[in-house]
């Protein structure tokens, strides 16, 4: 089974779709020619695996009279959306399609338009342009290829908005959590660093300890996170198109900048306690 288009000779040409091997249709493609078609990359790897398709008939109705030969193959596109698999497609001249199969299955056809400038001011003057052609002939919508494009992605848009609110409100709380929990273990050792500076430690070696044990739990929590991150990927597979649930380039940013607040929560707590006067120190429970 495959999809089965109607399409202009300009059709590709408007749609910006590459014509990958053989030529595409021109206005001599009508009635009185040979019947021709065009197959898309997925028809031609699947129908004829190893093969070259060009020169090849078929015969789309499955009546022998019927045969078509195969004058080009053309790129695959996703006509049902970017997550959606392509499809099987043979396109078919317009001038070459049957009244009787027009009559009875198409019941609206589509144009498009490639303009240089901007397309919403092409609304009149494409309805115009139709009426010239048919005054009977109603115009159901006109609609740009960016807004079919975010259409279908609006629901995985709203999704990944939402996961992403989410995911910075988290952010945000392990920064917070990462920042007080680290000040407060600081804090609850001033004793103890007064204790060390009465008996010879320089402040340079106040810094080190503090940092070391920050640095020694803080890396211990970036392992599990980063461990738990990979083990949950799978679940954001299905939300994405051609970007990978393990991005490198996220994987290296988010640990670092946790990393970061953790400096910065260490730091400016292991400076006061390098201040510490080591007598007031000694005199606190």
């Amino acid at each position: 089974m495959t999809d089965y288009r109607l399409i202009s000779a300009d059709y590709f040409v408007a749609m910006g779709m590459k014509l990958v091997k053989g030529r595409a249709f021109s206005h001599y493609d009508n009635e009185a020619a040979p019947g021709v078609v065009i197959i898309n990359e997925t028809s031609a790897a699947r129908f004829f695996p190893g093969e070259d398709p060009i020169g090849r008939r078929l015969a789309l109705s499955g009546e022998p009279k019927d045969l078509r030969e195969i004058v080009g193959i053309v790129g695959d596109v996703r006509n049902y959306g970017l997550d959606e698999e392509v499809k099987p497609e043979v396109y078919v001249p317009f001038l070459q399609s049957a009244p009787d199969y027009l009559s009875s299955v198409v019941s609206a056809l589509t144009v498009v338009v490639r303009s240089a400038i901007e397309p919403a001011a092409l609304g009149s003057a494409l309805r115009e342009q139709v009426q010239v052609l048919d005054k009977d002939q109603p115009v159901s919508e006109i609609k740009t290829m960016e807004w079919y494009l975010a259409e279908s992605m609006a629901q995985r848009r709203f999704n990944m908005l939402l996961l992403g609110a989410f995911a910075g409100l988290a952010l945000v709380l392990a920064a917070v959590g990462i920042y007080g929990v680290i000040a407060y273990t600081v804090t609850q050792r001033t004793h103890e660093m007064g204790i060390r500076i009465a008996l010879g430690a320089k402040g340079g070696d106040i810094l080190r300890l503090v940092f070391g044990n920050a640095m020694a739990t803080t890396l211990t929590g970036i392992a599990l996170g980063l461990a738990a991150a990979f083990a949950l990927t799978r679940l954001l597979r299905s939300l994405l198109y051609q970007v990978s649930p393990t991005d490198p380039v996220v994987f290296a940013a988010i640990p670092l900048l946790l990393l970061s607040v953790a400096v910065i929560a260490t730091y400016l707590p292991a400076r006061r306690a390098m201040k510490v006067n080591p007598i007031t120190a000694l005199r606190e429970p």
